[in-house]
C-alpha cells in the first residue's frame, strides 16, 4: 500500500460513522481477559488506544477500570465513541492522527490498536508506540482476518463478482486459514524496542442476511472508495448470490488475533 493510498483509504471510515457503529462487530471477550493478564492491566492502568473507531474495543478496557485515552482520526467516529462511553469518566476520547498527537501526561502502561495499526505510518508507528510506553509496558495489536470456514461456496462465488466489478481484484483468490503472523512478528523485531512477541487467536462466526452483509461491506475502505456505478454492480451481484443462491443468509468465519510484546527496559 502506498502512502497516498493509505492516507486516502484511512479517512473513509468516518464518512458514515453511524453505519460503522451499527454494523462493525465487536471483539471476542476472551481477548480482553488475555490482554489484561498479558499486559498486567487493571484499575488505574493507563492505556492509549489508537484508532478507537466508535469504541468497540474501548468499552471492554473501560470496564476493566483502566484510564484510557482513545484516539481516532475521524471527528465523527470520535463523537460517537464519546457518546458510547459517556458513563465512563476514566475514558478520554481524542480526535487526532496518531502521527501528529503529543501526550500531555506521562508514559502509558499499555498501547493498544484494534484493527487499525496497519493504517499508521509504517516508518514511525513502532518507534512512537515504544516512546509512549513506560519500560516494560505492552504494545498490543489486534487484527481481524476473514478465513476459510462458514459459507465457503458463497465467498468463492462472490470472488467472481469482485473480478467483474473491481478489475484490481487478483483472479482466482480463495479463502485460506493463513493470518500472516510472520510479517507482524518481524515488525516488532525490526524495531529493536520490544521483547518476544506472543500471539493469541480467537475464531468466531457471524451470520448475515443480504442487507446486513451489504451494510457491513460499506464499512470497509476498499468498497467505500469504489466508483459508485461499480460498487452498485458489485453489491447487486452479491445480494443476488445471498438471496437467490445461498438461501437468504451467509456465515462468515473470522479469526481475531492479538499480538503483544513488552517494551525493553
Amino acid at each position: 500500500m502506498t502512502d497516498t493510498n493509505r492516507e486516502t483509504l484511512r479517512t473513509t471510515f468516518g464518512q458514515d460513522a453511524e453505519l460503522y457503529d451499527r454494523c462493525r462487530p465487536t471483539y471476542p471477550p476472551q481477548l480482553f481477559t488475555d490482554l489484561a493478564a498479558l499486559a498486567d492491566l487493571g484499575p488505574q492502568a493507563r492505556v492509549l488506544e489508537i484508532g478507537c473507531g466508535t469504541g468497540q474495543a474501548t468499552l471492554p478496557l473501560a470496564r476493566l477500570g483502566c484510564h484510557v485515552v482513545a484516539m481516532d482520526l475521524s471527528p465523527g467516529m470520535a463523537a460517537i465513541a464519546r457518546r458510547n462511553l459517556a458513563q465512563f469518566p476514566n475514558v478520554t476520547v481524542v480526535a487526532a492522527a496518531f502521527e501528529d498527537w503529543q501526550p500531555t501526561d506521562g508514559p502509558f502502561d499499555a498501547v493498544l490498536s484494534a484493527t487499525a495499526f496497519h493504517w499508521l505510518d509504517p516508518d514511525t508507528r513502532m518507534i512512537k508506540a515504544a516512546d509512549l510506553l513506560r519500560p516494560g509496558g505492552a504494545l498490543g495489536i489486534v487484527s481481524t482476518h476473514h478465513i476459510a470456514g462458514g459459507t465457503n461456496a458463497f465467498f468463492a462465488d462472490a470472488q467472481r463478482c469482485y473480478e467483474v466489478f473491481d478489475p484490481a481484484t487478483p483472479p482466482g483468490m480463495r479463502l485460506t486459514t493463513d493470518d500472516e503472523t510472520p510479517d507482524e512478528a518481524a515488525e516488532f523485531d525490526r524495531s529493536a524496542r520490544f521483547g518476544p512477541v506472543r500471539f493469541r487467536r480467537y475464531e468466531w462466526r457471524q451470520t448475515y442476511t443480504a442487507s446486513e452483509y451489504l451494510n457491513l461491506l460499506m464499512t470497509y475502505s476498499g468498497n467505500r472508495a469504489m466508483a459508485p456505478q461499480a460498487r452498485n454492480g458489485l453489491f447487486a451481484c452479491i445480494a443476488h448470490l445471498i438471496d437467490e443462491v445461498h438461501g437468504g443468509a451467509i456465515t462468515k468465519q473470522y479469526r481475531t488475533r492479538l499480538a503483544i510484546a513488552h517494551k525493553k527496559p
